[in-house]
Order: C-alpha cells, then structure tokens, then sequence
C-alpha cells in the first residue's frame, strides 16, 4: 500500500527527475573538460547553489531570481495547457516591463503606496493587449501562434526601445530606463531573508501560480479553454465560443507575462531596461520553466526555483575563475535537456503501456 502510495507522487515527477540527471550529467563533463584544476570545487559550489552566499540571504535571492521565470512559466503553461505554443512570453514581459516603468517614472502625481500597484495593473494590461494580437489572428485567420508570437518578441523589443528614448525615461549614461520612484514593498521578506532582493513579488507570483492551477483544474471556464485546445471543432459543436477562448487564453498568458516583467523592474534592486537589441532571457526561460513543471501551475513553482538555483550556483563558481560564457553553457545545457521532460513522459508511458500489456498476455 505504502508503495503504491509513493509511486503515486514520485510518477509525475520522475520525468522531470530524469531530465535534470541528464542535464546535470552533460554539466558536470564540461566543468572537468574546462577547467579540471577547479572542476571539484566547482562542482561543489554548483550543487550548493544559493547557500554558498549564506542560508538566508541566498534563499532569499533565490526567490527574487524565481519570481520573473515563475510568471513567465505560468504564461508558457497557461497558453499550453489551452492548445496554444506561447513563444511570445519574452516581448509580451518587456512590454510589461516598459508600462511598469513608464508609469513609475512618469506618474508621480499617485502616492508611493498605490503607484506600484498602477505600475503593476499597467503591466498586466500592456501584456495582455499585446498577446492579444496573437489571440485573434489565430482566432480569425487561423495563423499559427508560433510563428505571429516570435515576430512580436521583436516588434516588442523594439518597439520599447524607441519608446524608452521618445517618452523621455531614456537614462543616457547607463544607457537604460530611468530608476523609478515606488517599488514593491518587502512585506516582511526583509525580516525572513535580511541582505537579499526578496520582496513581494514571489508572494503575487505564488498567488497567481494557485489561481492559475484553480481556472484551469476547478472552473468551468478552464474546462472550456482546455477543451476548445484539445478539439476546436468539437467544442464549437458543444456550444463553446472557440474564438473568444482562444483570444481569452492568450490575453490571460500575456498578461502573466506582462506582470512578471512589471514584478522584475519594481523590485527595487536598481535594474532598468538596456537599450539593446537582445530578447528578454525570462521569456525564453519561461519556456523550460514551463515544460520542466510538465505545464502544471504547482509544478512551474518547483521548476523556477530549481532554475534561479542553479543559476546562484553558477554566479558563485565565477569566484573560483569559471568564466561567465562556460557557466552560461551548463546552465543552459541543463535548461533546455529539462525542457525534454514531457519526451521522458512519453516515453515512460509507452513503457508502462508495454508492460501491462504483456502482464495481460501472461494472465491469458
């Protein structure tokens, strides 16, 4: 009984187990190729992630570097778990990024204490608007979401860098946005974490994790967005509004990407928006956030916390003369194997369906 009680919680989760072992195997060979001198200490500070910068201080920025990846997750996931393939979570999070910022600067007629909630509400709506361009073209014309998705990542990108310059927030010296003046407050993460970056944006990104998990599992309304995503022609037939759930999901998956670009800017660790042609790396990170958690809110949870440590692993092992481009590799390595969970889970359900099969034919 208390075995198949335990195969019943290790059994979602063993692809994603599979995944990391590998990347992490692939990881661990590039560390001796490079640099055998210090591969062991490396190794060491890799597996030790946040609490090589001290227990609390390091978990606590091992939130603060989840919080953006977990909401960029989210949206990945939303949009999946609904038929749609979101790549578009990196311009529709520096959209949001940019709104946040604008309003953070430029709004300083609100009182501090509301400003960052109309920074964040403007976010949320600046992302939503733009993956709502996705929505209906795939809604009315049936153009692919992947490819319309990657064309707004860039449209968006440079669309914020021109506005960041036209609208006067364009910081000349540091060549990015100018600081804001309202940022998220700590909410007694200071007083759990002390030294770190941890603020309220992992307990909004928490909350939207559970909220998103209750729509799409206990709602009639996710059941219809799930269901117009499995079948369109089928959920027509039932009487389900297939356009505007296919609009509806990519509006909700932009504004979740929207609100963690606005949840990374207002953190008030002094990062603004550089005024470069490169994607935002949290859109994209979003994407194995997303798949690692096999597309499970609850489980992109665990999969960006798994991510932002790893990643306080590899800034620690710059220390010991590991340069940033080889570190950079591993963790992408092991990113991007991981992303290859929902394959594992493919895989072992054929084995699974092989095995009970010939059970079968050995009871016959």
């Amino acid at each position: 009984m208390k075995n198949k009680q335990l195969s019943k919680w290790i059994r979602p989760v063993l692809p994603s187990l599979i995944s990391i072992g590998i990347g992490m195997l692939i990881a661990v060979i590039i560390l001796f190729f490079t640099n055998p001198s210090n591969a062991f200490e490396g190794l060491m500070r890799m597996l030790k992630g946040p609490f090589n910068f001290g227990a609390q201080r390091g978990l606590g920025n091992m939130l603060y570097y989840a919080t953006p990846i977990m909401m960029t997750g989210l949206s990945v996931a939303f949009a999946f778990r609904t038929g749609l393939f979101n790549i578009g979570a990196s311009g529709q999070f520096m959209v949001g990024a940019f709104a946040a910022i604008y309003i953070g600067v430029k709004w300083t007629f609100i009182p501090p204490q509301f400003l960052w909630i109309v920074s964040l509400l403007a976010a949320m709506i600046a992302g939503a608007l733009w993956a709502s361009l996705v929505g209906f073209l795939k809604a009315w014309r049936n153009v692919n979401e992947v490819i319309t998705s990657i064309m707004m990542n860039y449209i968006g990108m440079y669309v914020v860098m021109y506005f960041i310059k036209s609208l006067d927030i364009y910081n000349n010296l540091k060549n990015e946005t100018l600081p804001v003046s309202s940022h998220l407050p700590k909410m007694g993460m200071d007083l759990l974490f002390p030294g770190s970056f941890a603020d309220a944006g992992i307990i909004i990104a928490l909350i939207c994790a559970v909220i998103i998990y209750f729509v799409l599992d206990r709602t009639t309304f996710g059941f219809e967005l799930k269901a117009v995503g499995l079948n369109r022609d089928a959920a027509e037939y039932a009487g389900i509004n297939q356009k505007r759930s296919i609009v509806l999901s990519m509006i909700i998956a932009g504004a979740l990407a929207g609100l963690g670009g606005g949840l990374a800017y207002l953190a008030g660790t002094g990062k603004g928006i550089e005024v470069v042609t490169k994607l935002a790396t949290e859109g994209f990170d979003g994407i194995a956030v997303a798949l690692l958690g096999m597309n499970n809110p609850l489980g992109v949870i665990g999969s960006s916390f798994f991510i932002a440590y790893m990643k306080l692993g590899g800034q620690s092992m710059q220390t010991i003369g590991f340069v940033p481009e080889i570190i950079g590799m591993m963790i992408g390595i092991i990113l991007y194997v991981s992303a290859l969970s929902a394959l594992f889970a493919s895989i072992l359900a054929k084995l699974k369906k092989r095995s009970l099969k010939k059970v079968g034919e050995d009871h016959e």
